[in-house]
């Protein structure tokens, strides 16, 4: 590689010595590469609990100092969520080196635990409360110093007038209240770097020691309403902040709350209750009418319905019996049952959807990549034009006092808290609502990408239609429709053909009993022979019938009108005679025709992709109204489909069941999984549709255009906010009082506005 300088592998060892130019490549390069060639790294990955950052600028600080250190490949830093996930080669870095980083840019952190939701609302609830304790003394001592300002303007002097009074009800708003301030903006600038903290500290302590030097000296112009108030807007602004952030988070916590906290096992042929941690892998559980399945596991006495809309949204329950799959969180409605735990803990269906749901959260969309490249050299340009304003206002307009205001003002409203809410506030809520409901995206990227969609493909099997064949017509000419069926389920009994076995089950269903043939053998490519109560059966297709010279040239419309709706016919002869055709689909799902509209009216081209001839391929796409059909396509060429609609210049979503259709998924910008949240589905797809059900897309892809308009609006709120305002207060429109009253107002509508998205309901 260009800027490699020397490579040693050691064999035995499994390692790998590089010496490389820094300059030219990253550690994350020559992993990207080893793992081009077909080996491995491992990538060891942690999450750590950040206190301390105020604004983008603190979080892009801490990014900084983390991806110097030699090892890391990735640093992802969450300023809503207070959380920093670091990827890293395994070896020799430990958690102690990020811990040591992170302190030296001035912030205090830990490493996160899987501690239980209690434990982080006890965290968020005392954060609350002390900002609500620090605002209403700030409020205290600042109302005086408010009154003092009109008492002033109004020439009426008192007690509230006096400069030492003031100064006595400052200060500590100033230093105790405004503590944190001072603190933040010293880390900060230790670590190298600039944040809100040092605007407020910088603007606030231009107004307080001015003031001062005003008392020492005996002029009665003072600014320490404007210090005090500014603070006491700001922590109001944080509080009220704190209150929305803790709202954006509610699906994890609703997610959490699913949870069974005990389980009923047994032991020593006992039923004793045990917390859902203590739960091993093997161990057996009694599940009564209306408890929660503690774990997943698989039935092994009894039968019951269970609620599984926790997972599917389907609120209709699932009937159970022994050998059927169980998932963890979901309730038993009405029998008894026992089953054995077969995933525990980190590995369930619901442990692994919170995680998918927290890594989304936390992670970025490239549109906040900008708010961060913007954000790290937005504090210094602040404080350049704000000394610029002084010198000017100073120099040419010859007025000390307005020149100091109109620089705290410019300080004040500048800070870029409502630029480091507006991205990741919006992702939290969006990827938590659609877990709501069934959707589990797995990324800021994800959800960013899916709005872009213009031509969506989907997999026929499994997703446009039921994949599981069903007996469609049952044609008689001899015998009645019964009789013919229930010769031909005994028939194709011994069958492993899923045809067959379509035929089978529509029997079963129609209670019939099946006993057993006197005689069988298949037929390979052509069908079966069976010996039934002394009568020949042939079941098969045309080629079958031609071997056996049985005329079937006056069915054989009927035979194409079938094949043209796509489905399979089936002919049956009994003793060498035509006497019925069965014809045998895979039917399109219920809701399939309604989504593909959906998808249209987005404005998005709908092709499907199959293996399957053409006729039949099309006779499907018929009833669902889709025009652009990729017929008889080999799985293995399915992502090479889904490149050449990408070379049209078109954004491609890609629909199947992640299992066979992985490397389309992969290929395609956005892949949907259809499924119920299989481990291979979400690891495929960047999008897992756990209901199965295909108007989950349309609600995917609205949902992610909503989001995106919410980051968009929040931006411009932002961005439009501070660059309209910061020329406002430098030419001294704005007092730094209303400044910091708006400012600390952005940050909250901000988090509101993201906050609309809640409202998002899956029609």
């Amino acid at each position: 590689m260009e800027g490699v300088n020397s490579a040693i592998v050691n064999l035995i060892a499994e390692k790998a010595t590089v010496e490389y130019d820094s300059e030219k490549l990253s550690i994350g390069d020559i992993v990207v590469r080893v793992e081009k060639t077909g080996y491995q790294v491992p990538i060891g990955k942690t999450t750590l609990n950040i206190e301390g950052m105020t604004c983008a600028a603190c979080s892009a600080r801490v990014e900084k100092v983390l991806n110097r250190i030699q090892g890391v490949t990735n640093v992802n830093v969450n300023l809503a969520l207070n959380k920093g996930t670091v990827e890293y080669v395994e070896g020799d870095l430990t958690i102690d080196d990020f811990k040591n980083a992170i302190k030296k840019a001035g912030y205090s952190v830990r490493e996160e635990i899987d501690e239980s939701i209690d434990r982080e609302k006890e965290a968020r609830e005392r954060e609350i409360n002390k900002l609500k304790y620090l605002f209403i003394i700030s409020t205290l001592l600042s109302l005086p110093l408010f009154s003092a300002m009109f008492f002033h303007m109004a020439g009426v002097h008192n007690i509230l007038s006096n400069g030492y009074f003031q100064l006595a009800l400052a200060t500590p708003v100033q230093f105790v209240i405004g503590y944190r301030f001072y603190k933040g903006a010293y880390h900060s600038l230790r670590g190298g770097g600039a944040n809100m903290d040092v605007l407020v500290a910088m603007g606030t302590s231009a107004a307080y020691f001015y003031s001062i030097y005003n008392v020492i000296v005996g002029v009665p112009d003072y600014y320490f309403e404007a210090s005090a108030v500014i603070i006491t807007l700001i922590l109001l602004g944080k509080l009220l902040e704190a209150l929305a952030k803790g709202r954006t988070s509610e699906a994890i916590k609703r997610l959490m709350g699913l949870q069974a906290k005990t389980a009923r096992i047994i032991k020593n042929g006992e039923e004793v209750d045990i917390p859902i941690e203590d739960v091993v892998v093997g161990d057996i559980i009694v599940v009564r009418p209306g408890e929660k399945i503690p774990v997943d596991g698989k039935i092994v006495e009894g039968n019951s319905s269970v609620d599984e809309s926790m997972l599917t949204g389907e609120s209709i329950p699932v009937d159970k019996k022994a050998g059927d799959e169980v998932i963890g969180a979901t309730i038993n409605k009405f029998g008894t049952f026992r089953f054995e735990a077969t995933k525990i803990g980190k590995d369930t269906a619901l442990a692994q959807i919170i995680k998918l749901v927290e890594d989304a959260q936390g992670s970025k969309a490239p549109v906040q990549r900008l708010a961060d490249q913007i954000s790290g050299v937005f504090v210094p340009a602040v404080v350049g034009i704000s000394a610029i304003t002084f010198l000017i206002w100073y120099l040419v307009g010859k007025d000390f006092t307005q020149a100091l205001i109109s620089a705290v003002a410019v300080l004040v409203i500048a800070c870029p808290c409502a630029l480091g809410l507006a991205t990741p506030t919006a992702i939290m809520v969006g990827t938590g609502k659609g877990a709501e409901n069934g959707i589990l995206i797995k990324g800021g990227e994800h959800l960013e990408r899916a709005h872009k969609i213009n031509a969506i493909v989907l997999d026929k099997t499994g997703t446009i239609t039921k994949g599981e064949p069903e007996v469609t017509d049952v044609i008689f000419f001899e015998y009645d429709e019964d009789e013919i069926l229930r010769l031909s389920a005994i028939a194709e009994k011994n069958s492993e053909h899923p045809l067959g076995q379509a035929i089978v089950e529509k029997a079963k269903e129609k209670g019939m009993v099946l006993e057993d043939t006197e005689d069988f053998y298949a037929i390979p490519g052509h069908g079966i022979y069976a010996l039934i109560e002394d009568k020949t059966i042939y079941i098969g297709n045309r080629k079958l019938m031609k071997d056996k010279a049985i005329e079937i040239s006056h069915v054989e419309d009927k035979i194409s009108e079938l094949e043209d709706e796509g489905k399979t016919a089936m002919l049956i002869s009994i003793d060498n005679k035509l006497s019925g055709i069965i014809a045998v689909a895979d039917t399109v799902k219920e809701h399939s025709k309604e989504a593909i509209e959906g998808l249209m009216k987005l404005g998005i081209e709908v092709y499907m992709i199959t293996g399957d001839n053409e006729r039949t391929a099309k006779a499907i796409a018929r009833q669902v109204g889709i025009d652009n059909v990729l017929a008889e396509v080999l799985p293995e060429h399915k992502a090479e489909n889904i490149e050449r609609i990408k070379g049209e210049g078109k954004v491609v979503g890609m629909v199947g069941d992640g299992i066979n259709d992985a490397p389309a998924l992969a290929a395609a910008d956005t892949g949907f999984a259809i499924g119920t949240g299989t481990d291979v589905a979400m690891e495929a797809a960047d999008i897992t549709l756990i209901k199965g059900d295909l108007r989950d897309i349309v609600h995917a892809i609205e949902l992610s255009r909503k989001t995106m308009r919410t980051i968009k609006q929040n931006l411009f709120w932002a961005f439009g906010y501070n660059t309209a305002g910061i020329p406002l207060a430098a030419l001294g429109y704005l007092n730094p009082m209303i400044a910091g009253a708006a400012m600390a107002f952005s940050s909250v509508s901000v988090v509101s506005n993201s906050l609309r998205l809640k409202r998002f309901k899956v029609k």
